[in-house]
Parts: C-alpha cells; structure tokens; sequence
C-alpha cells in the first residue's frame, strides 16, 4: 500500500451503457429527481411538504412566514444539487440546469453577509448560532452546500455556489480553532469533515484542509465541548445525552477508537473523511485506524444485506453480532455512508474486501431503499417484516411495511439519488501502472497511459450474468496493467486474455492483474459462475443462527408473502434442496424456485407435544431490493432449514 493522493484516482469520465446500475441512475435521472423537485416545493399531494426552497425564501427576505421542517432541512436542498450536478455531468440538460442555477442563486441570496449560512437560524435563532453544535446540524448542512458546490463546478464549469462555500468556510474558520479567541467545537452529525477535503481537491487552499483535519481530531478531545457549551446555554445535555458520547462518536478521539459506535450514518461519515484525511497527509496511523474500524463494522457489525445500524434508538450501533431481523434499523443514509468509506478505502489501497463489501451494500441495502419507479422509499430496510406487527408492536413502530413517499426526516432519498448519478465514478481507479476495475457493468471508459489513449469496454448482465467481457482499444500498443477484481463470493473464477485461458497470472489483494503490453483488439473474458449459494450467519448472531439466507453472486435474496402466502417463518429448506434460476416475467430479473415445506399444527393447539406437519410448496425468491414493489405483505430473508 502506498499512502499517496496522487497514487489512484477515479475515472469520473466512465459511461454506464446499460444494466442494474444504468437503469438506476436512469430512474433517478428521470424520475427521482423531478419527483424530488416537486417535493422540495410542495408541490407533491398527500405527502409530508418539505418546505425546504420555501425556507431560503423566508431566510432570503423574499417571503414571509414561519421555518418548517428539521433543523438540517437545507442539506436536502444540497444534496438535491450535487445529485443535479451528476445528472448534468452526464446528461447535460439546459432546462434542469437553469433550475438548478436559479436554485444557486437563492442559496446565494440567502448567505448573510459575513458568510453565514443556515435558514433555521437565520430565521427562528439569529442570536444563537453556533451555540449547540450537538443537536443543530449547522456544520452539517455547511457540508452538503460545500459537496453541492463541488459537485457542480465540475460538472458546469459554474462557481456561483463554489464562491457562497467558500465565503461560508471563511467564516467557519474565523469561529472555530485551537486559538484562545476561536470555538473549539465540532459538529454533532460529522459531514463538514469530508466535504472540506473534497473542497481542497479543487481549491489547494490548506485552509480548508487543515480545517478539515481540526474537526476530526478535536472530537472527542477532553474537556468535553458538547457539555461545555450545554452548561454555557444553561441546558442540561439533550439529544445526544440518551445514548452518551458514542452517539456521536465524540467517546474518545478517534485514533484511539477501536469499535464502530453510535449514530451509524455519522460513524460513516466520520471515517470517510478519516480516510480522505489519511490519503492527502499520507497518514498511516490515521489511515490504520480506519482499516480497523472496518474490520469490526464489516464483520461484526453488518447485517447479510450491507445495512448497518441495529436499533432504532440512537438509530446506530449496539454491540457486536446483535443483529435483529424485524426490528433492524438499517438505514438506507448508513448503507450509502458505508459505501462512501469504502469508495476512500479503495483509492488508498486496491484490496477487494472493501469493494466485495461496497458491492454487497450497493446491489441489496441500498438499491431497497427505493422503489422501480423512483417515487417511493424506504428509510429503514429490515431484513423481516410482518404488516400486522408493525403497526401493533412498540418496538416495531420505526418498521414501514412499504415504501412511503416522502418523510419528515428525508435525509435517504437525496442521498439515493446523488449516489446512483454518480456511480460510475466508483466502477474504474486509475494508478500509475494502469486500470483497476472494481465493479463489473456495461459501461465504456478512457484512460490515458503516459501519451497514449486507451478505451475500455465492459459488455455484460451482471449481477444476472456473472460473464464479462472486456474489449480494449487504442491507437498504439501499450505497456500497462489491468488489475481485475475476483470477487469474494466466488468460488471459481475463470479468465481468458484473447480466448486463452489464464493460469498463471498474480492475484494480490483480489485482484488479478494482466501485465503485459496491450494491442488494438485485445480482449478479456471473465466467467463467476452463479450457483445459488446458502449463507449462514456467525453463530452469536442470535436471530439468524441455524437459519440460512439465499445468495447468488452478490445478491441477497427474500421471501414475499406475495409469492408465498402468510406465515413466512413456517417455511422450511430441504436439507439438500434443488434451486432452480428463472427470469421473472413480471420483475424482469432472476428468481430462485425450490421445493421445499410448510410447517402446520395437526390439531390447531398453541402448543403440542405432537410436531407439526411438513407440507411440500414451492417457495419463491426474489432479490432483496426488489421486496414490495408488486404488494404489500410479509418479507423474510433467513429462512429455516431442516434440522
């Protein structure tokens, strides 16, 4: 590993041809986005208003009224632009990018003039800003407006917003620092912290670096400030004191922090800005204290699907292997955080486990946060759910049976949306030596080798289809190397290099690489056979221990009552079961069919010393993320096996 900014880099030029993750984006592009334009001017009947434009007026002196919303209601309006920028970088769109630019301009309108930036307190709290950095999301909101401006300079070319931000991070600076004179604060919910780092990217100002790198050391730092600066308000401890400093991750500082803790959508965010911090310092042990804070959230801490965060309270982390099915939180924001940690891991050092686990969360606890057709969503994704309990049990209020439009808190939605227009972005890493191909999609992409030109070409139906096909093509022959990654759920990877195939090739860190000097018309094959694969979970995972989930390459599959009928959990696995693939008419991707059995009691008592009867049905599964888009009913993804 060799810890250099300059070392690997993303192809952000890649283009997504067709497949799961083109039909993504495209569903954001053309409907999410619109969809979400109408909400944030509440414009959308029978759901939640947001509020959020309406806001900046009011904040701007252009209209009268009250502020509606959560306190952080601006970062929806943020994240809704950077997912625009995307968009636009792809598929350029003169009247979506008026839109957005006449949306710059009331963000614009709505800074004050030494900076200031936040509607909530602009209008409800303008003598107490920065007095409760635990509770109020300033920092942030501050962040999402910074990615949105960085986002949308690249992609337009426009500075509009990259100028408010940086008038914003000027006035940030003059408030909080290790002086005397300065707030030695951070941020409650952790975000600035990245965005400052990517703020850097285009800016070289170390200002903003060194900023960036103040908020991620002072947390946790004693005294304590959110405690300080509670006793300063005269308040006792509020939102965060419920769970203490692990719902923020402000216990201890964070190179001394060994377990993920906490708000797990915070956590994320923290050590993905760890990790940018780790790669433009060349931090080593900054950058060792993420890869073990992966370890334990990727392989104590996660559940089957990539999600994260196992109870509703606190809405985050509890300890190792408590990984609850009906009352999981697993909140879609947490899976895209995950992602996003992984995304920084992998451009400080090339290893496979963190893409086989961004792969795991992409293709399950994240595509189920929304619907196909882009105007529904999920903010909690449990692995078990049953209607009836959801709307009787305490612990169970969290758990929606299905998709909801719109939320009061609607943070997942433009999170969704500005990760799926920019997913290709993730797909190819440049190095010095070559090209890494992370994930496998029909996409095309250009990378340059010293002088020379090369144009890459992935032509495949994964997840469906585990057969890729990689054609190259340049002007002349080039000396470089293509790092494949052979993915951890297969067993038997096969590789042809122009119809031969290869045997003798170096794997290091799960990638193979092809180093040799490539020609006009070279072309790989890569073949991961897709048996339909039996998970079973650690055994000190309570819920799931002697029960198995279905898996085929990185797809997570469930049981709907839709296909099933009622009752899901008296379903029972065969001890050797037949699994048969077809393609779903009606879903348009591959089911799992299999004989198997329905437990019944012989005579209806609640108990009998008599076991239930087995009678043979054939069970239906459907990809995870795919669960409630025809009905609403139960959904189950372990499933019991024959003892």
């Amino acid at each position: 590993m060799a810890l250099n900014q300059r070392e690997f880099t993303t192809c952000k030029n890649t283009v997504l041809r067709a497949g799961l993750l083109a039909e993504g984006a495209r569903v954001v592009r053309e409907k999410m986005l619109p969809y979400q334009w109408e909400a944030l001017h509440d414009r959308l009947p029978g759901v939640e208003p947001s509020s959020a434009v309406r806001n900046l007026r009011i904040a701007a002196g252009e209209e009268r009224g009250e502020y509606h919303g959560m306190v952080f209601q601006d970062s929806d309006v943020a994240k809704w632009l950077e997912a625009m920028a995307y968009r636009l970088a792809t598929h350029p769109d003169p009247e979506w990018e008026k839109r957005a630019d006449d949306l710059i301009d009331l963000v614009a309108r709505a800074q004050q003039p030494d900076g200031y930036l936040n509607s909530y307190y602009t209008i409800v709290e303008p003598e107490n800003r920065w007095t409760n950095l635990a509770d109020n999301h300033e920092l942030y909101c501050a962040g999402h407006f910074i990615e949105a401006a960085v986002a949308y300079y690249e992609a337009t070319g426009k500075d509009r917003l990259l100028h408010v931000v940086c008038k914003l991070v000027d006035h940030i600076d003059s408030v909080f620092g290790s002086e005397p004179h300065k707030l030695q604060g951070y941020p409650g919910h952790e975000e600035i912290e990245l965005a400052l780092v990517r703020l850097y990217g285009v800016t070289q100002d170390q200002k903003h670096l060194r900023l960036a790198q103040y908020f991620v050391e002072q947390r946790g730092q004693k005294p304590h400030y959110f405690q300080l600066e509670a006793a300063k308000r005269g308040d006792e401890p509020s939102h965060w004191a419920q769970w203490g400093h692990r719902y923020n991750q402000s216990h201890l500082p964070l190179r001394q922090q060994k377990t993920a803790e906490g708000h797990s959508v915070r956590a994320m965010y923290l050590f993905a800005a760890a990790a940018d911090l780790a790669r433009e310092t060349e931090d080593h042990e900054l950058f060792q204290v993420c890869d073990n804070l992966w370890e334990n959230t990727v392989h104590c801490r996660m559940y089957v699907t990539g999600g994260i965060g196992s109870q509703e309270h606190g809405e985050g982390f509890t300890m190792d292997y408590d990984l609850p099915s009906d009352t999981a939180y697993a909140e879609t924001c947490a899976a895209i955080g995950l992602f996003f940690w992984g995304q920084r891991m992998l451009q400080i050092d090339p290893h496979s486990k963190y893409a086989d686990v961004m792969e795991r969360a992409l293709y399950n606890g994240i595509l189920s946060g929304m619907s196909l057709e882009g105007d529904r969503f999920f903010y909690v994704n449990p692995l078990e759910v049953t209607p009836a309990l959801t709307e009787t049990r305490w612990d169970q209020r969290h758990v929606k049976p299905t998709r909801q439009g719109w939320f009061t808190c609607a943070c997942c939605p433009p999170n969704l949306a500005r990760l799926l227009t920019s997913i290709h972005q993730s797909i190819y890493t440049r190095s010095k030596d070559g090209l890494h191909v992370h994930f496998f999609a029909e996409s095309d992409v250009d990378f340059a080798v010293g002088e020379h030109r090369v144009v890459l070409s992935q032509r495949t139906e994964y997840p469906w289809s585990g057969e890729v096909q990689i054609d190259l093509s340049m002007e002349q022959a080039t000396d470089f190397s293509l790092h494949l990654r052979l993915p951890a759920w297969c067993k038997d990877p096969k590789v042809k290099l122009n119809g031969e195939v290869v045997s003798d090739a170096k794997v290091n860190k799960g990638y193979l690489a092809l180093t040799r000097r490539w020609q006009e018309g070279d072309q790989v094959e890569l073949d991961f056979p897709l048996p339909v694969e039996r998970v079973y979970a650690h055994p000190k995972v309570r819920e799931a221990v002697g029960r198995v989930a279905l898996q085929r390459g990185p797809v997570v599959y469930c049981l709907e009552e839709v296909d099933n009928g009622p009752n899901l959990s008296a379903i029972v696995l065969p001890e050797r079961p037949i699994f048969r693939v077809a393609r779903d008419p009606k879903l348009h991707v591959p089911v799992i069919l299999v004989q198997a059995y329905r437990l019944e009691q012989r005579d209806g008592d609640l108990y009998s010393v008599q076991a239930p009867q087995k009678r043979p049905v054939e069970v239906k599964a459907i990809p995870y993320y795919l669960w409630d888009n025809r009905e609403s009913g139960e959904m189950l993804v372990w499933i019991r096996p024959q003892e």
